[in-house]
Formats: C-alpha cells, sequence, structure tokens
C-alpha cells in the first residue's frame, strides 16, 4: 500500500464529522454495537472487492473517536476503518453483568461486527445476521490501546482466522495463566496496577455517576487536568484518596483534549454512567476461566501473523519494560516491539503523527 503523496497529514475528525458514518450492528442477543465506518473514496460499501480493512479497538475510558488523528490518515493509505464503541460505551449496549465482558464474549462481538461490514449491509442501522454463515471469514488488520489493546490480543487468540496483523498501544501481550490471580496478587507484582482495585470496586462508580460536574471533573483529571498547587505539588487526583469526590471539582481543564471534544465525551458518558466502562476491571475471573483452554493447553498459543507493540515512555501505570520477555509467545520474527519517546498513556494524542 503506497503512502500518501501529500507530506502534509489530513485534519483529525472532529465531533459529528461527514467523513465517518455512524451505524449499529445487532452482534448478539440483546447487544448492538455502535460504530464508525471510514472508507477510502470511490469504494462503495458493496463493491465485490472491498479494501483492505482495518478495526480499532478503544480503551477506558474512551470512545471511538479517541483514534480520530488516525483514521483519516488510514483512509488516505487506502483503507477501510472500522471503528466501534466497545461494549459499556457511548451508544453500545451497556450490560450490567461484568460477565458479559469477557474476552471471549468481545471476541464473537469483533466478529459478527466485522461479518456485518463486510455483508455489505451497512446502508441500514440494525441487523439480525449474527446466525452460522457459509461465507469465508474475512481478514483484517487488528489494532488496540489501553483495554483495547488488550482485547485485540485476545480476539486475535479466540478469532486467529480473522486477524491477518496485529497492533497494541501500551499494552504488551499478557499470557493466560494456570493459577488464578486475583486484583490483589497482580497489584502485589505490578504495584502500577493497585489503582484497578479502586475502579473494580463500588466506590468510583457511585461518585462518578452522582452528578455531571463529578462526570466532567473525572475525566478533566483522565485526560491531563490538574489539582490547583499545594505544597505536594501539581497532579491530578486519587481515586483511593479520601478527598477524591471533592477533588473532582477542583480538577483544571484537560491538557489533551479541546473543551468541544470533553462536551462530546460528558454527553457520551452520560448516556448510561460508568458501570459499563468499569465493568472491563471486574472481569479477571470470568477471563480466566474462559482462558483455561489456552493455560492448559499441552503447547502455549503462539502468534504467527505479524504483531507490532507500542509502548509509551512516561506511561506510568504501563512502562515499556513490561514489554520485556514477551518475545517467546510469537512466532519467530513476528513481534515488532516500539518505545515512542517523551509521551505518557495517551500515545494517540501526544504525537499523532509518529
Amino acid at each position: 500500500m503506497p503512502l500518501p503523496t501529500s507530506s502534509t497529514p489530513p485534519p483529525p475528525l472532529v465531533p459529528n464529522d461527514p467523513r465517518v458514518r455512524h451505524l449499529e450492528a445487532r452482534v448478539a442477543d440483546g447487544i448492538v454495537y455502535h460504530y464508525m465506518l471510514a472508507e477510502p473514496p470511490l469504494r462503495g460499501p458493496r463493491k465485490s472487492d472491498p479494501p483492505p480493512t482495518i478495526v480499532l479497538l478503544h480503551g477506558w475510558p474512551d470512545l471511538g473517536v479517541t483514534w480520530r488523528y488516525q483514521v483519516p490518515f488510514l483512509v488516505e493509505l487506502g483503507y477501510r476503518v472500522i471503528i466501534p464503541d466497545m461494549l459499556g460505551y457511548g451508544q453500545t449496549s451497556k450490560p450490567h453483568d461484568p460477565a458479559e465482558y469477557a474476552f471471549k464474549k468481545i471476541a464473537a462481538h469483533i466478529k459478527a461486527l466485522v461479518l456485518h461490514v463486510f455483508s455489505g449491509d451497512t446502508t441500514t442501522t440494525t441487523t439480525t445476521k449474527t446466525t452460522k454463515t457459509t461465507t469465508a471469514v474475512p481478514r483484517i488488520v487488528l489494532g488496540g490501546h489501553d483495554w483495547g489493546g488488550f482485547a485485540a490480543w485476545r480476539v486475535a487468540m479466540w478469532q486467529p482466522e480473522m486477524v491477518a496483523a496485529i497492533f497494541s498501544l501500551t499494552v504488551h501481550y499478557n499470557a493466560p495463566t494456570r493459577t488464578y490471580l486475583d486484583l490483589e496478587t497482580v497489584a502485589r507484582a505490578v504495584p502500577t496496577l493497585r489503582y484497578h482495585i479502586q475502579l473494580a470496586g463500588p466506590h468510583v462508580e457511585a461518585v462518578v455517576d452522582r452528578s455531571t460536574d463529578n462526570l466532567r471533573g473525572f475525566l478533566n483529571g483522565i485526560y491531563g487536568g490538574a489539582l490547583p498547587a499545594s505544597g505536594s505539588g501539581v497532579g491530578g487526583f486519587r481515586v483511593d484518596s479520601p478527598s477524591f469526590e471533592s477533588d473532582l471539582r477542583k480538577v483544571g481543564p484537560a491538557r489533551l483534549m479541546s473543551p468541544e471534544w470533553m462536551d462530546h465525551y460528558v454527553s457520551e458518558f452520560s448516556r448510561g454512567g460508568f458501570r459499563g466502562p468499569l465493568n472491563w476491571y471486574r472481569t479477571r475471573q470470568h477471563n480466566w476461566e474462559d482462558e483455561s483452554v489456552f493455560a492448559n493447553a499441552p503447547r502455549p498459543f503462539v502468534f504467527a501473523v505479524p504483531s507490532l507493540v507500542v509502548m509509551a515512555e512516561h506511561d506510568p501505570a504501563l512502562p515499556p519494560k513490561q514489554a520485556d520477555r514477551t518475545d517467546r509467545w510469537f512466532a519467530p520474527g513476528m513481534l515488532r516491539k516500539e518505545i515512542l519517546m517523551g509521551v505518557g498513556h495517551w500515545v494517540l494524542w501526544e504525537k499523532p503523527d509518529e
């Protein structure tokens, strides 16, 4: 695929951007995904030979539009891009039960979404095309960030016939374990992930959902907003702090997001509250049970497709060293590891041109 001839990248998406279509697909009983579809010029959705397709999965707490810088560039390269709001987010269904967010089910959802788009039935907003089909499973490039990166690795494991190549931003591959590791155990081994314990509990959900102001303050803090200077310096809130709720009302504007995009995020997250997004942190037991077929297999799962992991130099929760010693889970020559220097967790926005 040739690179664009222009040295200037296309402008990023804006809210309600006409360069993408907003559609829906019923991927399972009672589960509907909202997704954006972006297509290269002169290649309609019903062409018999569709363009190469990339599926992009976002993380927490985010939306499909997190890929706003990357989508126009990929379209200019000639790719069709499918960008869902993941389960629990935006206009996608928001099941109450954390078991519905297990990776095995998420992988089935993504496969159903891909089959829906490849069927050409994207002129309407709903479909019931989730039954068995004799159509060959299409091949896609799959990418993700944060929880979307973790999900991308698992989609490639549960649906290997569908994934031709894979990339993950800030999240390296973690192999299934034979022994169950609860969040306390994980936090002792990897202290930078201790916040997972608070996010899996009820307190953060209750506080953030209490008011729109709390929601806005939480999102501002997540996206680089800071508390006023104090004797201990300037920084964002801590979810395990006794002053967590009052701190939300003091957080300054997001450093990484424009006011226009913040208004959009607040509106989308107001649709169903924070339980859906936080349910992703409540799936360890469900995933461990499902993934026992991999953990207890005679041979470990090995990725046999081109794979890329990009870590961020200044990501406090997921430092680059966590990607060390992951080559053993990939066939020879299949894994490429990169470190993006000078950026934190939100690599998609901090250095979009790279």
